[in-house]
């Protein structure tokens, strides 16, 4: 029967003649359609639903084991509590993504940034009085911890990259995209010293933990350190054997002794404060299948074991050994890996992932103890409570989301 008879006769059905054999299947033996079903499961013990775009930046208090600040590129700023579901006060202002979040360490006022672009950091300062947060507006605000604005800190030309407190007052550092970096006075606005000499945008940074110094990775593949006093630059780190292409993250030895620093082209170096000399260089361990480096992500110097830890596209948290200047292990990921966070001072990790999952890894033997699910795309940050019950996580899929692990100290 041709399509065109077909279609003048409408329906066309089967008649007996047509069936050339029967099979018996047992009901049993059928699919479900429920099988076909998959859903991933979500170990998450709380959801911050509040915002309603990508969430950069994460900061839990070093003081209220429940007060969580998250901010996104929905210009907003929440701070919100664990377990409280019908709390959450907005930070209001910002007109541009918040990226990054730090609160100080014990007591009443926070700091955001307020901007005319997204909020893009946030941070509490030493006391826990204040939060930080900044912006792609290249704001700065600070507030108390019920969401009252207390101050703008204004000056940089472009967004901010990140912020920081110093570790013995009220004062904040933050690297902008226009090549500078800024340090105010949290308590009365004022600012204290612009740090110019970087060639491109700002992208790490921090005070050294005696508060002494300051150290800032930048676009330009170069890391300088500050006298924080004067402005002038101590040394600047660039050119063989150092990083080729631009610097992403950036952390300070509880001594004040080293640098540690990750960058686009795939090394990690740990650089001596002190001399402004490279001490130790690490290439990635594995090679993109296009010959390209796989971006580093994140590092960190270990809390209480000689050790660095860096993760990034290449999908592995690599844990160093300082002493030998080797990998202890390779800890492979499914994805990219963006994040990572200390569980306290404990040989526990997590790390945060382009899949939208979080591992927690026993350091002294490398291997990964639980998998967290829930997230639906990538982490961008972790966040650890003060109690160390709570791990805060901030996903590109619009949500936060806390899981437990207080067995994991």
């Amino acid at each position: 029967m041709t399509a065109h008879e077909d279609e003048e006769q409408g329906e066309v059905f089967f008649d007996e003649s047509d069936i050339i054999d029967e099979i018996d299947v047992d009901e049993e033996d059928l699919p479900d359609a429920e099988d076909d079903i998959v859903e991933d499961s979500d170990d998450s013990i709380h959801i911050f639903n509040g915002h309603t775009g990508e969430l950069y930046a994460v900061a839990c208090s070093p003081t209220d084991p429940v007060l969580v600040a998250t901010g996104g590129g929905d210009d907003k700023g929440f701070l919100w509590k664990i377990g409280h579901a019908d709390w959450a006060s907005e930070l209001q202002g910002h007109t541009d993504s918040v990226s990054s979040l730090a609160f100080s360490h014990d007591g009443q006022l926070l700091a955001s940034g307020s901007h005319t672009d997204s909020v893009s950091s946030l941070a509490f300062s030493h006391d826990g009085q204040l939060i930080a947060s900044g912006g792609f507006d290249g704001l700065v605000k600070v507030w108390d911890t019920s969401g009252n604005l207390k101050s703008t800190l204004e000056g940089p030309g472009g967004g901010i990259e990140w912020i920081r407190w110093h570790p013995k007052g009220h004062l904040i550092l933050a690297g902008s995209e226009d090549c500078t970096v800024w340090m105010w006075n949290a308590d009365n606005g004022s600012c204290l010293n612009v740090f110019s000499g970087h060639g491109a945008s700002v992208t790490c940074g921090d005070f050294t933990p005696d508060g002494k110094t300051i150290c800032t990775g930048s676009e330009d593949a170069t890391l300088r350190i500050w006298n924080p006093r004067s402005g002038e630059s101590i040394h600047v780190v660039r050119g063989y054997p150092y990083h080729t292409e631009g610097l992403t993250c950036l952390s300070i030895s509880s001594d004040s002794t080293f640098a540690v620093t990750g960058s686009k082209d795939g090394s990690v170096h740990v650089v001596n404060i002190t001399t402004g000399k490279v001490a130790s260089s690490w290439a990635s361990q594995t090679s993109s299948t296009e010959g390209d480096p796989e971006s580093i992500e994140c590092v960190s110097f270990a809390p209480k074991f000689p050790w660095a830890v860096s993760g990034g596209m290449d999908r592995n948290l690599t844990i160093w050994d300082l002493q030998n200047s080797s990998p202890r292990f390779i800890c492979n990921h499914e994805e990219g890996v963006t994040c990572l966070a200390w569980l306290g001072a404990s040989k526990f990790l997590a790390t945060g992932c382009c899949d939208g999952r979080i591992c927690i890894w026993n350091c002294l033997s490398g291997e990964c103890v639980i998998t967290f699910k829930g997230h639906e795309h990538a982490i961008q940050s972790l966040s650890v409570s003060s109690n160390l019950e709570f791990l805060v996580s901030v996903s590109m899929d619009g949500t936060a989301r806390v899981f437990e692990i207080r067995n994991f100290h």
